[in-house]
């Protein structure tokens, strides 16, 4: 059964990883490289990683995709979509990309990393306890006025990308 996760969510993450680089506008490009953060976290969680999983999260989900929207929405996207690749530039990189998606399914064909074993047992679970009820009871306050200014932070940046109408 967790073969089963692992393959659905190794392949959206593969999708939506390929939608990042394939997409023609940023903002979806955006989304899609969340979505494969959210897939990744969902990695961690079968590989029973919670602290990892809800790491994932926070930081790259959180943090790093604010910033990646505030960017997207600080540059003229559209007079960078005319600035494109050249032509023909784009065929070694298929074919390197082909080759390495090649390699990598043989490498995981041929190996036994995918036999039913049974997950190590649980070290250090009282440390991650620990660890949660720290950030979420001694800094609590520190962790919401973070989330509170990255949230002005994106309202701030809306309203200075904003064209100015007339």
């Amino acid at each position: 059964m967790d073969q089963g996760f692992f393959l659905l969510f190794a392949t959206v993450a593969v999708i939506t990883a390929l939608t990042v680089v394939l997409a023609r506008n940023p903002v979806h490009s955006a989304l899609a490289l969340m979505a494969c953060f959210l897939q990744i976290s969902a990695v961690f969680v079968l590989l029973e990683a919670p602290l990892l999983a809800v790491v994932q999260i926070f930081v790259y989900v959180g943090a790093i995709m604010v910033l990646f929207l505030f960017v997207i929405m600080m540059i003229d996207v559209r007079e960078a979509v005319l600035q494109r690749f050249l032509p023909g530039g784009n065929l070694p990189a298929l074919v390197l990309l082909v080759l390495l998606g090649v390699e990598m399914l043989v490498l995981v064909l041929w190996s036994d990393r995918f036999a039913v074993t049974e997950p190590a047992a649980i070290r250090g679970g009282d440390q991650i306890r620990s660890l949660s009820t720290t950030l979420f009871a001694d800094y609590l306050l520190p962790f919401e006025v973070v989330s509170v200014i990255l949230l002005a932070a994106l309202v701030g940046a809306i309203v200075l990308a904003r064209k100015e109408s007339g």
